[in-house]
């Protein structure tokens, strides 16, 4: 077994767990960490040998992520977070496998996710990247001022944890499949959106950016302050990236990347407009 204790954070993800559970076997142990679902995923959980634990959000931190660090009872100190909707290849359980056994050197290391699109693995295009195999004594979710964005209720936004240590990155990516209507993909960006434009409406946003490191806060700096981001959303994946070559799913895909970004600027000038005391529609 890899010693690595998963962790997999469900609300209604019945759809989703028959494809997502089946590749975390090997693992030492596997928590399927649940609010209230009603349609059947703690019986779907159970009966693929996870471990299910019901949670249920205060309204205060910690949120989702940090509370399963705090209080599960884990037997490793690795621990991998995995959405529901992730599914991960042999080839990166190997490699999960294989860093354990000859031990790791870093605190955490980032996962690429490769999107499926209409029910296509998407082989060019964007990609996203997260933080998700960890070293619990090394990580934690530090509380961010977001408790006002309802949107985002339970789990934390869109940021890493912080690792007392160095980061490194595995080769192999996870795909990003989820099977629920795409309408699923519209509605969690959409509360992504809020977030972020909450965030970066009134400057909070500055300080989860200061966490970052070399590069990485760079990018995100300059490309908060860009103009015409969902132009350049677009043309990067689908044209620097090639996202075209992955036919009409790769557009489609570009297109959506691109739509939330729109909801981003959109988002972040009305709650800048609203801020302002008597603000008028002709304003």
């Amino acid at each position: 077994m890899i010693p690595v204790s998963v962790v997999v954070m469900t609300r209604n993800e019945a759809v989703n767990l028959p494809r997502c559970l089946p590749a975390l076997e090997r693992f030492a142990e596997c928590f399927v960490v649940d609010s209230g679902s009603t349609d059947g995923t703690s019986a779907i959980a159970e009966a693929a040998g996870a471990r299910v634990v019901p949670f249920r959000w205060d309204g205060r931190y910690p949120k989702k992520k940090q509370w399963c660090l705090d209080r599960l009872p884990f037997r490793q100190d690795w621990v991998l977070f995995v959405d529901a909707d992730e599914r991960l290849g042999g080839a990166l359980v190997e490699e999960i496998a294989a860093l354990m056994a000859a031990g790791p050197r870093h605190g955490g290391y980032f996962i690429d996710g490769r999107p499926v699109f209409l029910g296509r693995r998407l082989r060019f295009g964007a990609r996203n990247r997260k933080l998700a195999l960890l070293d619990r004594r090394r990580a934690h979710f530090p509380p961010v001022p977001d408790l006002d964005v309802a949107t985002m209720w339970e789990v934390e936004g869109h940021y890493q944890p912080v690792i007392a240590g160095t980061v490194g990155r595995l080769r192999h990516a996870l795909d990003h499949a989820d099977d629920k209507p795409v309408a699923a993909w519209f509605e969690r960006h959409g509360r992504y959106a809020d977030w972020e434009a909450a965030l970066r409406a009134d400057g909070r946003m500055d300080g989860l950016i200061a966490r970052e490191s070399g590069s990485r806060r760079w990018l995100k700096r300059w490309f908060g302050a860009v103009p015409a981001r969902p132009l350049l959303v677009f043309l990067y994946g689908y044209v620097l990236r090639l996202g075209f070559l992955d036919g009409g799913p790769g557009f489609q895909h570009a297109l959506a990347r691109a739509f939330y970004y729109w909801q981003i600027g959109v988002k972040i000038a009305d709650a800048r407009r609203r801020s302002v005391p008597h603000a008028s529609a002709n304003d």
